[in-house]
């Protein structure tokens, strides 16, 4: 049986589900804090991260301890960090595109990009979602003057203790649809790269909410976005090769 065939005949069961799972989860905040700053000396390095509920930090308490806070830590020994973090609980692809076309432009050498869960929960179809992603990158090429992309990969939705199944599954699913569509993309393009989440091997290093990140995995995300950025940009002055 197909997963489109399946999908249809539970769909009852995964709306129940669904509504069920938004009633009855703890519901976080977004992490206190400043949501810019400067850290380190050495070169300058201007960093956007923008984003969906992770990139808020949802999970932790403060922003040091998410994943603005933690990068801009990782990055200071080797430069001097402008950042400013843009992000806020409920954003999809197509909100965050709107909100950024509005927006006073402002000049960054490195976007990190944290966008994709809540276009697989409501179900972004994966064509329009690559759409939207395209015009995402090109508006911060061409706006922001952005040299660097860094975009996370969806999250393991399909490992996600806060859902049941059959729902953990059909999410699961789709979020590895629009997440191939995104890496073939990307893969040829000189200036992004993408950091991978990998298996969810221990759930409590998740918040308490099982669904968002926990401190555990902000360090880790964070650390891997670092070195990615620090391969890029210490090696060239010309940060479009590729990061290994």
């Amino acid at each position: 049986m197909g997963y489109l065939l399946t999908s249809v005949l539970l769909w009852p069961l995964l709306l129940y589900q669904g509504i069920r799972v938004r009633r009855t989860t703890v519901r976080l905040p977004q992490a206190s804090g400043r949501r810019h700053g400067q850290a380190g000396q050495g070169p300058r390095l201007r960093v956007l991260v923008l984003g969906d509920s992770a990139a808020a930090g949802v999970g932790v308490e403060h922003q040091q301890q998410a994943l603005s806070g933690q990068l801009a830590e990782a990055l200071q020994p080797r430069f001097s960090v402008q950042w400013r973090l843009v992000a806020r609980s409920g954003l999809t692809t197509a909100k965050m595109l709107r909100y950024l076309s509005k927006r006073k432009a402002e000049p960054f050498d490195v976007v990190v990009i944290s966008l994709g869960v809540n276009d697989v929960t409501r179900g972004v179809a994966a064509g329009s979602w690559l759409d939207q992603q395209r015009q995402l990158i090109a508006l911060l090429r061409e706006k922001y003057g952005c040299r660097h992309v860094v975009a996370a990969a969806i999250p393991p939705i399909g490992q996600f203790p806060a859902l049941p199944q059959p729902l953990r599954w059909t999410l699961g699913r789709h979020a590895s649809k629009l997440d191939r569509h995104a890496r073939r993309w990307m893969a040829e393009q000189p200036d992004c790269d993408r950091v991978e989440f990998g298996s969810l091997d221990d759930p409590s290093m998740m918040a308490a909410d099982g669904f968002h990140p926990g401190a555990p995995i902000y360090r880790l995300w964070a650390q891997e976005v670092a070195r990615c950025i620090e391969r890029r940009w210490t090696e060239s002055e010309d940060p479009t090769g590729s990061c290994p």
